[in-house]
């Protein structure tokens, strides 16, 4: 037990702390996801693309934001044979890493009203793209849930993530590191 000035000076801290935990929650429940994010770097399969194709059918009006990956045409092509509507589609193509993939979309998100999105990505490389989300997203109001593409591959190393969640808030705090807009 800790001693009553100690508790009493660890009130402001805590008590805001905890309502936003418990007010990101209730979001969480609430809001539903308003589009779909697709990280680029699927292999030559298209495992990535294939599976979001198969997933977006389960959510027919949302749309589907594409940074880096496959060529335009492959993956048009994916869609179309899964029969997604092409209209539906928003292929980018200025990110060249993970960082950049949410640093050259972020804005465009938020100008379209979106506060939250499902985020596809392979299971190995989910753990540092939800370290990024988490910093560049949540730099603009917009949360999301993880819908990981499985595969055979081990998980990426936790320096991985570290790094490209320093560079991630070094973005948010400089505008620098994330890419041509």
């Amino acid at each position: 037990m800790l001693p009553k000035g100690i508790t009493s000076r660890l009130i402001p801290i805590i008590l805001p702390l905890t309502l936003l935990w418990g007010y990101k929650k209730v979001q969480a429940v609430f809001v539903q996801p308003q589009a779909i994010l697709v990280l680029g770097g699927s292999t030559k399969r298209l495992e990535r693309e294939k599976f979001t194709a198969d997933f977006a059918k389960q959510y027919p009006n949302l749309p589907i934001w594409i940074s880096g990956g496959s060529p335009e045409g492959a993956t048009k092509k994916v869609f179309i044979k899964a029969g997604v509507d092409q209209k539906r589609l928003y292929l980018d193509y200025r990110a060249n890493n993970t960082v950049e993939n949410f640093t050259t979309l972020v804005d465009d998100l938020k100008k379209r009203g979106i506060k939250k999105l499902y985020l596809v990505t392979s299971d190995y490389h989910m753990p540092r793209a939800s370290v990024v989300g988490e910093i560049v997203l949540g730099s603009r109001g917009i949360d999301f849930k993880t819908v990981s593409v499985p595969s055979q591959n081990n998980s990426e190393p936790v320096e991985k993530s570290i790094r490209d969640g320093v560079r991630s808030i070094v973005w948010v705090a400089t505008g620098l590191g994330g890419g041509e807009k």
